[in-house]
Parts: structure tokens; sequence; C-alpha cells
């Protein structure tokens, strides 16, 4: 797996501009803040958001995928300020689940998910090597 980060650019932070990788491909579904009984364990953005992450976790290890092969996280989320304002937790709450590995990404506010108290949403892509 290399990171793409062209000569010259700032480097990004918590997240990489891209990745290159080949091996096996593993692919997760929207992943949401509720546990393996689809009960939301917290009503908090932070507390979903890292229930999400043990989630994509969890799915990915099935696969024989660690956090380490992702390469792609597409997040979806309700509240942008919200976000903004517990950007620290979040990404604290990221680490304890996936470490300092930061594939490519993209956070998009929508206006809602399909779970009325989600308010986090997010597709894992990974990579095993060959």
């Amino acid at each position: 797996m290399d990171i793409l980060q062209p000569p010259g650019w700032v480097r990004p932070k918590g997240y990489s501009n891209g990745i290159s990788a080949t091996g096996k491909l593993v692919v997760t579904g929207g992943m949401v803040g509720w546990n393996h009984n689809e009960e939301f364990v917290a009503e908090d953005l932070v507390g979903q958001a890292k229930q999400t992450f043990k989630n994509i976790a969890a799915v990915l290890s099935e696969a024989g995928a660690a956090a380490d092969h992702i390469v792609r996280l597409t997040w979806y989320i309700t509240d942008r300020t919200e976000y903004r304002n517990c950007a620290k937790e979040i990404g604290s709450a990221y680490q304890d689940i996936f470490g300092k590995h930061f594939p490519a990404m993209a956070v998009v506010e929508v206006s809602a998910l399909m779970e009325d108290k989600a308010k986090i949403e997010i597709e894992a892509m990974a990579v095993i090597p060959e």
C-alpha cells in the first residue's frame, strides 16, 4: 500500500489524499452506531462514531482485514457543526479503534440517514495485500 502525496502539497491531517494498493478488495455497507442487535449504544455523535468504527473493524475482520488495510472511508453525517465541535473526540475514538492509519476519506453532510436515530454512517473499503 502506498500513500499518494503529490510533491509540494501540504500533508493532510487525519486522512490521506489517496492510496494505491493491490490485493483482495473488502467493502462494507453503510455502518451505523448500533450494536449487533441493531440497538443504538449512544445518542451523541462521538458515541455513535466509536461504535461505528467498532462495527467496521468487526466486518473487516470477517474477511481477514485489519485497520491498516483500509484504503477509503466515506462518512455521512447529519450535522457538520456538531461534527466540527467534537472532531477531536471523534479523532480520539477513531485512533482507539484504527490507530494512526489514515486512509483516503470524505465526509458528507446529509439531511437524514435511513435509521432515524443515526447521526453517522460510514462505508469502508479495504485491500488485503496479495
